[in-house]
């Protein structure tokens, strides 16, 4: 039986720290070399150190040649002036050598060009492998044992004698056919029927008009990405094995609107009075994730294809702790209409994904499984795709030109969603559906 407990959130997710303000940049890492280290250990990255070293020996590199093809220039233009001045002397040998020193300095340039253009490009590559620095608010911890429980409610769920899990309530009440899906497309992609389309399709309406409500203009992205894209929001390469990859054209279906809705935003900058951007989209997503057997792949469990509402926002650093926290509550609200037991939890820095700064999860309590089930993360990315994106803002007061800070978060995907409302408000007389959701079913129940 799930028990009801609040606890208050702390009013600051955050604890500011200038260190900690930007994504991992030369600049951080000079700046503070152990504590970009400290923070990398924290989210197990392993060989952190090394990673550094290497970056500030490539960034040497570089500087260095840049140094002596300034120098090089720098010489190259006096014997082009003095040759002028020699030949008008009649200085002709003087002149000739000049003339050869110069073709000397040029062929050294281009060694030392290719020398800089080597060195920046390995320290890019390798900067697209270092994740970003978690704020210091992020818990230490390995796995999702670790995770921090900050906030729990809703309600007990009391069910019937002998209740189902939602794979076999699905098959009694003719609303998901799993096994037709394995026909069509394989594991992992689910036929839904009759009330159970209409209820997805109930669910997507909802999410996006209480997203509408809240003042997010809604898009409607591709499901496809170029590499640019991915590579931008920092899928790529971190999560290359996961995503499915056209690769005749080179394109990658996404695993969230995340990846297209934030890239709107690559290469633009925006004014400061247009912030925050506040944007929403419902997709499919496909994730090929490793398969295996059990109650925690089991039906909608885990899936390859699936519907979600994605929340993005695009702001201006000082107030992008309000943005986050007003996009938990934008969730914590959905759930509370659904009428669904839920908790949020703070990420340890382990569970982290590779690009949030700092995460927290929302899981929903499913008493028929006797477990809870994951339906949104809601991360604050800082700086870190913003700098992958060169997505920017124009300050209003100096007009000086600033990195954005971005954030997302699932409201909601559907599938546990689904199976939560299927198990936790199954009846004797059949499926109950929630009083906001019963306008658009048109009833108040699935007999």
């Amino acid at each position: 039986m799930f028990h009801t407990k609040i606890v208050t959130l702390r009013p600051h997710f955050y604890k500011k720290s200038k260190n900690y303000r930007i994504m991992l940049t030369i600049k951080q890492i000079l700046d503070d070399q152990e504590g970009v280290i400290a923070g990398l250990e924290k989210k197990n990255f392993k060989g952190a150190r090394e990673a550094i070293a290497r970056v500030l020996e490539l960034n040497d590199v570089r500087k260095r040649a840049q140094a002596e093809m300034d120098a090089s220039l720098a010489q190259q233009k006096v014997l082009a002036k003095n040759i002028g001045q020699l030949m008008k002397e009649g200085k002709r040998d003087e002149a000739e050598a000049a003339k050869t020193e110069v073709a000397n300095l040029k062929e050294q340039g281009k060694e030392l060009e290719k020398r800089m253009d080597d060195a920046a490009e390995d320290l890019r590559q390798l900067l697209l492998t270092i994740p970003n620095v978690p704020y210091p608010l992020v818990p230490e911890g390995n796995s999702a044992e670790d995770n921090l429980v900050v906030k729990t409610g809703g309600h007990d769920t009391v069910l019937p004698k002998n209740a189902l899990p939602h794979w076999e309530l699905a098959k009694k009440y003719n609303l998901i056919d799993f096994d037709l899906g394995v026909k069509i497309s394989g594991a992992g992609f689910p036929v839904y029927v009759g009330w159970g389309a209409r209820l997805q399709r109930a669910l997507i309406n909802f999410f996006l008009d209480e997203a509408r409500k809240a003042g997010y203009l809604e898009i409607m992205p591709p499901t496809v990405v170029n590499a640019a894209s991915g590579y931008g929001t920092g899928q790529l390469p971190d999560k290359e094995g996961q995503m499915y990859h056209a690769e005749l054209d080179d394109l990658y279906l996404i695993p969230t609107a995340e990846v297209p809705v934030t890239n709107i935003y690559r290469d633009v900058i925006l004014n400061e009075e247009d912030l925050p951007v506040k944007n929403c989209a419902y997709t499919q997503c496909f994730r090929r994730e490793a398969g295996s057997y059990g109650k925690d792949v089991r039906g909608l469990n885990r899936l390859h294809e699936f519907s979600k509402i994605e929340i993005v926002r695009i702001d201006k650093p000082e107030h992008s702790e309000q943005s986050h926290q007003e996009m938990l509550q934008h969730v914590e609200g959905l759930l509370q209409k659904l009428e669904l037991p839920y908790r949020i939890l703070r990420l340890c820095g382990g569970d982290m994904s590779f690009t949030a700064a700092i995460c927290y999860d929302f899981e929903v309590y499913s008493e028929a499984q006797q477990r809870w089930l994951e339906v949104s993360s809601v991360s604050n990315f800082d700086t870190y795709q913003a700098n992958r994106l060169h997505c920017r803002y124009r300050r209003a007061e100096d007009r000086k030109i600033e990195l954005c800070h971005t954030l997302n978060g699932s409201a909601l995907a559907l599938p546990r969603i689904v199976a939560a409302l299927l198990e936790d408000f199954q009846t004797e007389e059949g499926i109950r559906i929630p009083k906001a959701l019963q306008p658009y079913m048109g009833t108040d129940m699935i007999k």
